[in-house]
């Protein structure tokens, strides 16, 4: 049997793992372009941290729905190693729900850019769309 984890320690894992690469991705594409304030660099931080999130419910939900040469890797493996996820501890409804609510933070989190943030918008949309 895996190891039980609750919601929280969930999060704060994935948050280290794949929540750290998509928020080194925004915040370093952030340095890379005009000076920000340090208020427009903490609304991106946050979209970054929903939106990495979501990225991994999503990957959650799917590795539940989707066959394996649609992900392109083994189907339900999270499930046969009895690893935690997003889908065993909430349910499958919940769990995409949920990666819509971080997707709707993502998107308030970038209220003040405008439509200087529509590419960013684009990408939220497609981690969350890419299963439902």
């Amino acid at each position: 049997m895996g190891q039980t984890l609750n919601l929280p320690e969930l999060e704060f894992m994935h948050m280290l793992k794949t929540g750290a690469l998509i928020r080194a991705a925004v915040l370093l594409g952030a340095m890379a372009g005009q000076p920000l304030s340090a208020k427009q660099t903490e609304q991106l931080d946050i979209f970054a941290k929903r939106i990495g999130l979501a990225f991994q419910v999503v990957d959650d939900v799917l590795d539940c729905e989707a066959d394996t040469a649609t992900l392109g890797k083994t189907a339900g493996k999270d499930a046969a190693n009895d690893k935690p996820t997003y889908v065993s501890l909430m349910g499958l409804a919940e769990a995409k729900q949920f990666a819509r609510e971080l997707r709707e933070q993502a998107f308030a989190a970038l209220e003040d850019f405008g439509p200087a943030a529509d590419r960013l918008k684009q990408l939220a949309d497609y981690i969350v769309a890419r299963s439902f």
